[in-house]
């Protein structure tokens, strides 16, 4: 890291729960990201994990197998990239949930996506996938154990009633699943550090986290992703975690995956704002405390929500935040690197006013009115659009098939592809509709 970074490590997130890239790519793109400032990788593998035994069943039809994951490994040792596996043990367990062999281990009956805390077999459960999964990563110093936006905690059955007893309560709710599983994590790998995300956390009195005794068992991350984040609330909870007994504690920005479900285009300069957000909040932070910042790059919302951009969307993102953390700034210095870095010749950061949205929007289009300017702006435009978009699918579904499985390929092609080139098409019609009405 450059003395300028306050950041130690800067790791980034790969989430594998949608489009997850080929050993392959991975090999190629691990390369970059050391260059650019990466100096590990949060690897979130949800199905991909080659699970065994009574857990096969959670595998996808493109799960990495063993030999793959090594390759993983070797290739991240490489390049000098450590790896932390992220491994969901609470919240977001639609991906073992939804299997009927598992329903039963549901926090609300019709919902897959949270865990039953009270019951012994869903920590067994757990114990197992992480067993499974530290067979395979010797050496690690973390393990990731999700524990975020834990919903519908509290509404099960067996929930409602723990609830009646006077004692009990929604936070010890919560920490007592996490503290179960941080420390399953401790007594069977005593030298790696359960890490957790932290907004179950955040609404905690500083009194009970401090009593709770989870400050001992797990590191924080503390996670944002919005542009205008309030950088003087973030240390104050950063303050508030130490004075709670945390040692330390992570930060997590966004460079992709954050701005919408259905998100197709990385928006640069959303995530540049968000990581330069965080620079200010580690200068003036507790430094002592800070272990590093990860750049998420979400590929779902959630295991049943449709794909947000493709990795290699996001590379310009990644590579305008990673040099930005770098050398504490963005400066035309840090466009230059990261245009020769990409081999691009202008990067650009800011999005640009739609004169379609603005001039030709459905209220325009349904009474065929335009303003003539407009038509020479929007027209050419749009015909040179469609005819490259005609040009090049054949050439993009190829591309996509060297990265990505066969599945992944369909799905952001029928999500993405398609609907642009029938939008098009019909905003060229509602086009020569407008202008013969004016002729």
């Amino acid at each position: 890291m450059s003395d300028s970074s306050p950041f130690r490590m800067q790791l980034v997130h790969l989430d594998l729960k949608g489009a997850p890239p080929k050993v392959s790519y991975l090999a190629e793109i691990f390369p970059l990201f050391h260059a650019l400032g990466a100096n590990g990788i949060l690897i979130e593998y949800e199905d991909m994990f080659p699970y065994e035994g009574p857990l096969q069943l959670l595998r996808a039809r493109h799960a990495y197998s063993p030999s793959e994951i090594k390759e993983i490994l070797h290739q991240a040792k490489l390049h000098e990239l450590e790896i932390i596996p992220l491994v969901q043990t609470f919240g977001h367990m639609e991906f073992v949930l939804k299997h009927e062999q598992f329903s039963h281990l549901r926090e609300v009956e019709l919902f897959p996506n949270a865990l039953n805390p009270h019951k012994e077999e869903s920590l067994a459960l757990v114990g197992t996938m992480i067993k499974q999964v530290m067979e395979l990563h010797r050496g690690i110093r973390w393990f990731h154990i999700g524990c975020d936006e834990v919903y519908y905690l509290g509404e099960g059955e067996m929930s409602k009633q723990w609830l009646q007893q006077e004692q009990n309560n929604m936070v010890k709710l919560c920490l007592t699943q996490m503290k179960a599983v941080a420390s399953h994590v401790l007594i069977h790998h005593p030298n790696v550090k359960p890490i957790v995300w932290d907004d179950m956390l955040r609404g905690i009195s500083e009194e009970y986290l401090t009593e709770s005794g989870i400050a001992q068992l797990v590191e924080p991350m503390i996670w944002d992703y919005v542009e205008d984040m309030d950088v003087h609330v973030k240390v104050l909870l950063m303050d508030k975690y130490r004075k709670c007994g945390f040692p330390k504690l992570w930060v997590a920005s966004a460079f992709k995956g954050a701005t919408g479900v259905n998100q197709s285009l990385t928006i640069i300069g959303h995530h540049l704002k968000n990581n330069i957000q965080w620079l200010k909040v580690a200068d003036s932070g507790p430094a002592e405390m800070l272990q590093g910042i990860v750049l998420t790059g979400w590929q779902r919302y959630d295991h049943f929500s449709v794909l947000c951009e493709l990795l290699p969307m996001g590379i310009p993102s990644l590579a305008v935040c990673l040099q930005t953390l770098k050398h504490g700034g963005y400066t035309d210095n840090v466009k230059k690197i990261v245009e020769k870095y990409l081999g691009m010749s202008n990067l650009e950061i800011n999005n640009f006013m739609r004169y379609v949205t603005g001039w030709f929007s459905p209220y325009h289009r349904k009474r065929k009115m335009i303003h003539p300017v407009m038509i020479q702006h929007i027209q050419p435009d749009a015909i040179s659009l469609l005819t490259r978009w005609n040009a090049i699918i054949q050439e993009l579904q190829a591309a996509l098939e060297r990265i990505f499985y066969p599945d992944a390929v369909e799905e952001w092609l029928e999500e993405n592809t398609y609907p642009t080139i029938q939008k098009l098409q019909q905003l060229l019609q509602d086009l020569d509709a407008a202008i013969a009405a004016q002729s």
